[in-house]
């Protein structure tokens, strides 16, 4: 039987499904409590053009190096060694399970809105409720439940159907008074260099928590109809989604101000809507979140189990990670990301912005697996012959993604890297573990290096939280 191939339209239309997930339903809050309208509109801007180069690196890499299978983490193993492989293989599975821990006060805040009793999903009913949430879908997945095509059609009506009705409501009631009276957010009210500046490495964190899952462009390439879609359906899906994300952003900018949309109970979409139409907008948007948030939670702890399975019989975790059970689910890999998930579920409690905390974590912990599959584009195109075709432009994207790839790890904030070395730390015991069992040393001296740089940075993360010059609380 001949395999469909996918035109330019459905390729590009699979690049934007990937990206667009439950972020946006909070996107105007969480950019408000960062940033004025100026600095939001140069803060997608540089999103946009880093993330593209971050995409042309995956693409790139997935049609030179298509023996590496492993996923993205494999580029940071092939390009600098175990140990960082390793933790590009940790890092994508920490912002994975965090994003996760992030739906269920998002989920819970929008079932709140029918049912008070979960507040605004940042109490103990609803650590109650993602908990039982969380292993309901540990069992699905643990029976094999086949649900991808399902949950895809119906995710994405949830999304775009509340999506374009709030987006022409926005423009309808956008005034252009209100989003150009705090234009700049600076002090004089004029343009000012660094204070703008501020507030785009403010934004940083948030827009790379809604693009997370860029990376899944480059697993369409293979169905492709023409090799050359493939990267107009990138440039195509990314400056749609920008374009979207952009709308949501500016619009709500000109229908509330920025203090009122930074204060707006999550998700934040349902309650702008409902200040413009009234009880039904809001209710018409938490539906759309409640459903478009579990079938991202099942997608994404499907996601969360197979990350460790797959990095284990690549030799980068453990082998206890290997085992399936009879539905070929890999069962040891789902119990232990579950447990960490509801461990983390009690930060709905101790956080008082559990999901902008959890978001913000997840974004922090998978800038190491972006960057250094920007670091081995870059590398792998300068080790290649001056004849390779497009091999200048190739070193471009590696360098320019590279720069974009500190930039970001530099805007997200230093109280956010000392918190995800807390994370990152505890692997080194993993990584030690897998190597014993492959037969290999633990450590080269270069590698040793880096773990020793991870355990201070560790241990200064500690002083600061105990010190309070870190409050997880108000993160």
């Amino acid at each position: 039987m001949n395999e469909k191939k996918l035109g330019l339209i459905p390729l590009m239309s699979l690049v934007v499904g990937s990206i667009i997930g439950g972020g946006i339903f909070n996107l105007m809050s969480d950019m408000a409590l960062t940033a004025s309208p100026g600095p939001v509109i140069i803060g997608w801007l540089v999103t946009g053009v880093g993330m593209g180069l971050l995409a042309f690196s995956f693409q790139n890499l997935s049609a030179k190096r298509p023996d590496l299978e492993a996923g993205i983490y494999s580029y940071a193993r092939a390009g600098f060694g175990d140990y960082m492989g390793f933790n590009s293989a940790w890092g994508y599975w920490l912002s994975a399970f965090l994003g996760n821990v992030a739906y269920g006060t998002l989920m819970f805040s929008s079932i709140g809105y029918f049912f008070p009793l979960f507040g605004n999903g940042q109490n103990l009913a609803s650590v109650i409720g993602a908990s039982i949430m969380l292993w309901l879908v540990h069992g699905l997945i643990l029976k094999g439940i086949q649900t991808a095509s399902f949950i895809n059609t119906i995710v994405t009506f949830a999304k775009l159907i509340p999506l374009a009705i709030f987006l022409v409501t926005m423009f309808i009631a956008f005034r252009l008074d209100v989003f150009t009276a705090d234009f700049w957010g600076t002090q004089n009210g004029s343009f000012s260099f660094g204070e703008v500046m501020d507030q785009v490495r403010g934004t940083m964190l948030v827009t790379v928590w809604v693009f997370i899952g860029i990376e899944g462009a480059v697993v369409f390439s293979g169905r492709a109809a023409k090799k050359s879609d493939v990267g107009k359906a990138t440039i195509l899906g990314l400056a749609t989604v920008i374009s979207i994300y952009l709308l949501t952003t500016i619009l709500s900018m000109g229908v509330l101000s920025r203090p009122e949309l930074a204060e707006l109970n999550q998700p934040a979409m349902a309650s702008l809507l409902e200040s413009v139409v009234g009880h039904w907008g809001a209710i018409l948007i938490n539906i759309g979140v409640i459903i478009s948030v579990a079938g991202a939670w099942l997608a994404w702890t499907m996601l969360t189990a197979e990350l460790p399975y797959q990095a284990a019989r690549e030799g980068s975790f453990p082998k206890f990670f290997t085992k399936k059970n009879k539905n070929d689910a890999p069962v040891n890999s789902l119990i232990f990301t579950n447990i960490i998930v509801q461990l983390f579920l009690f930060t709905f409690l101790i956080s008082e912005r559990a999901y902008n905390f959890a978001f913000s974590l997840a974004s922090s912990a998978i800038l190491i697996p972006y960057a250094f599959t920007a670091f081995y584009q870059l590398k792998l195109s300068l080790s290649e012959s001056k004849t390779t075709p497009n091999r200048t432009r190739n070193i471009m994207i590696g360098f320019f993604g590279s720069i974009f790839s500190l930039w970001l790890i530099y805007a997200g904030g230093i109280n956010y890297l000392l918190i995800t070395m807390l994370l990152y730390a505890p692997g080194i015991f993993i990584f030690a573990w897998a190597q014993k069992e492959n037969n290999r040393k633990i450590f080269t001296k270069n590698e040793l290096i880096a773990a020793a740089a991870i355990i201070v940075l560790f241990g200064v993360a500690l002083i600061q939280i105990f010190n309070g010059s870190i409050d997880i609380g108000n993160m």
